[in-house]
């Protein structure tokens, strides 16, 4: 039944979010248009539900050819690949509104874990896979809440893609076997609000408040123990 529901919500949800969003989406594609490199959306291929491959949509951020310069996959917090107005989008996190799209279709839902690149994916447990692989990826989800300025923390170390595969993704893991094993309306209901939340005040306790069982890393310690830039 909750999975019944959650589908019928992410319907109702998306449809009714592209429409009122309409107004805000509409001036972005025009800006992206008429800015940077002239490219509107980013399709990038992440791992979804069962380990399949699926697209996921984004407003274009970045330079096309970012995956071949600089820091790679890894994005950090004044990454000089982003576009000016790709800035804005993403720490607004206006970039992901496209994924409604991708959302009314099914390949994702409003909550669950983020779709990662397959590199990201591997870094994980074999435990934390398989529970990713049962489900959908989501809009937001726990790991989204906690890692809200993910890009801070890998801009302070020596050597971000290591910091990410071997600190930040097994982390991230844990936090998708606590969600899996914990999810049901109310959780998602939270994550939601939440979501906004951080957003606003990103250096709240709140999650930890909802959640108290969610599991915990002082991250500010583990950036001394890698070593910083």
């Amino acid at each position: 039944m909750y999975l019944f529901i959650k589908r019928l919500f992410d319907i109702v949800a998306s449809l009714i979010a592209i429409i009122c969003l309409s107004w805000l989406l509409i001036p972005i594609m025009i800006i992206l248009a008429c800015t940077g490199e002239h490219e509107i959306f980013y399709k990038q291929m992440r791992v979804g539900k069962g380990g399949n491959m699926f697209g996921v949509l984004k407003f274009a951020t970045m330079l096309k050819d970012s995956p071949n310069i600089g820091a790679g996959l890894v994005t950090t917090r004044d990454d000089p690949r982003v576009l000016p107005f790709g800035k804005f989008l993403r720490k607004t996190k206006l970039n992901e509104l496209p994924q409604l799209f991708n959302v009314l279709l099914g390949s994702m839902s409003v909550v669950g874990p983020r779709p990662m690149v397959k590199p990201d994916y591997d870094a994980y447990t074999e435990e934390a896979q398989q529970c990713y692989n049962q489900m959908t990826p989501g809009l937001s989800g726990i790991g989204s809440i906690v890692f809200r300025d993910e890009e801070y923390y890998i801009s302070k170390v020596k050597d971000p893609m290591a910091f990410l595969r071997q600190i930040i993704q097994p982390f991230k893991g844990q936090l998708e076997i606590w969600y899996f094993r914990n999810r049901n309306l109310w959780v998602d209901c939270k994550i939601i609000f939440l979501t906004v939340w951080v957003i606003l005040f990103p250096k709240s306790e709140l999650p930890y408040k909802a959640f108290p069982t969610l599991p915990r890393k002082d991250f500010d310690k583990e950036v001394e123990m890698f070593g910083k830039e």
